[in-house]
């Protein structure tokens, strides 16, 4: 400990990597586990990107620190299409080993402070720990869609420092809310009148489910870092490729958070670049798997959702993405007479008696820990096996009302263990 520096000498790793290794060993040695707690996509890496992978897998040079040329160049012409953002040249990119370094490079560079909407991902904070900048957090609430609004930021950020970020997650990590144009207009108008640059974080942009993502940078483009990548939509979380958009303006900053990288990860993967070319063309082979894949999630994120509700817990649809952020208040006299007062407590007792193994927002997600909020990930499915049962249907109509409950089984029974853990509790 003699040699440990003070602040990293309690700091704990990322909660749900932590929980998602230990339950995984559990299941390994033959315990059955309902896995609710860790959020990756289910489905498998399509199959034109392995070929695309494959055949640069003798790409084994260092790449420029910003990443590939033509690779750079593709995503600005994927977003520019897409998103409408036109902005942006490949002098703007930089390409890293996952967004969540790139994220980590930028607080390095930052002299400000970091704002962050509660609850929210659970890493943002550690890094900015880490990184040595004060965290702030601005508190969300359940009946407004866990979302951050104009006023908020009026209150609570107009006298933010120079060089302080909001790191705005839409598609939102871990509740699936979205923002409306109207929500962002006003979030844009608060924020301009501030010091605050914002951090987009849309990795899950094209997960929503409705295939409308609207986006901050829109409305705020000299003041918005657009951080995203394909870990999510392409399920190419492994291969740990990410990016960052910087508006000219910012240019000073990605020159150091490229000189940060150059003495840190030095480059992203030469043979993912190569093949994430293939991915970030957005044919038509790309646009259908992204729309079944949205359609799954979708029924499945509406069942998870609709069924809790029905046993009376309180929960926000999600509109986005693998996640729901259902809150178990309504249960708390009950919880209390078996000594549970913490959100961590009844996951404990959840994955104890339920077999469902579920993360607590708080203090994970920078809930409080005195509230009965969980991320609850229900992708616990074969994914391959419901992408060939939806290719079976038209994108033009919607699934059969039975798909969840034959190609979704694993969670349905999850979601059903939790209900009958509910009706189990005893009376207050």
């Amino acid at each position: 400990m003699e040699h440990l520096r003070e602040k990293f000498a309690s700091m704990q790793g990322a909660m749900n990597l932590e929980q998602n290794e230990r339950i995984k060993e559990l299941q390994k040695a033959g315990h059955k586990i309902y896995h609710l707690g860790f959020g990756q996509s289910p489905f498998p890496v399509p199959d034109f990107a392995q070929e695309a992978l494959q055949s640069h897998a003798d790409k084994a040079e260092y790449l420029p620190v910003k990443g590939l040329q033509k690779t750079r160049q593709r995503i600005c012409e994927y977003h520019a299409r897409i998103d409408g953002h036109t902005h942006f040249t490949p002098d703007d990119v930089i390409i890293g080993p996952g967004s969540k370094d790139l994220i980590f490079l930028l607080m390095n560079a930052l002299k400000g402070d970091v704002y962050l909407a509660a609850p929210t991902w659970t890493t943002y904070k550690p890094q900015s720990v880490i990184a040595g900048l004060d965290c702030h957090l601005l508190k969300t609430q359940r009946e407004n869609g866990w979302k951050l609004t104009g006023d908020q930021i009026k209150r609570e950020c107009i006298d933010c420092k120079p060089g302080s970020v909001l790191i705005f997650c839409n598609p939102d990590n871990p509740t699936g809310a979205t923002y409306s144009e109207k929500e962002l207009g006003s979030l844009a108008d608060a924020i301009r009148n501030t010091n605050m640059l914002v951090l987009c974080d849309e990795i899950y942009a094209r997960l929503k489910y409705d295939g409308e993502h609207r986006s901050l940078v829109t409305y705020l483009p000299e003041k918005c870092i657009l951080s995203t990548g394909i870990s999510k939509w392409a399920s190419c979380g492994g291969w740990r490729m990410g990016y960052h958009m910087y508006p000219q303006n910012l240019r000073p900053i990605l020159k150091a958070v490229q000189a940060i990288a150059s003495n840190s990860f030095t480059c992203c993967s030469a043979p993912v670049q190569y093949a994430a070319i293939s991915l970030l063309q957005f044919g038509d082979n790309a646009v259908e798997y992204v729309r079944h894949c949205r359609r799954v999630l979708s029924n499945v994120g509406g069942y998870c959702a609709k069924t809790l509700s029905a046993a009376g817990v309180q929960v926000v649809h999600p509109n986005a993405g693998y996640y729901i952020f259902p809150d178990f208040e309504p249960f708390r006299a009950r919880f209390k007479v078996k000594g549970i007062t913490t959100g961590e407590q009844m996951c404990d007792a959840i994955l104890k008696e339920a077999k469902v193994c579920l993360l607590a927002g708080g203090p994970a997600f920078l809930d409080e820990t005195s509230r009965f909020t969980v991320r609850l990930c229900f992708i616990n499915f074969d994914g391959a096996q419901a992408l060939k049962e939806s290719g079976k249907f038209s994108l033009n109509d919607p699934l059969p009302t039975d798909f969840v409950a034959k190609c979704c089984k694993d969670t349905v029974d999850a979601i059903e263990a939790i209900v009958t853990w509910l009706k189990s509790l005893p009376d207050d």
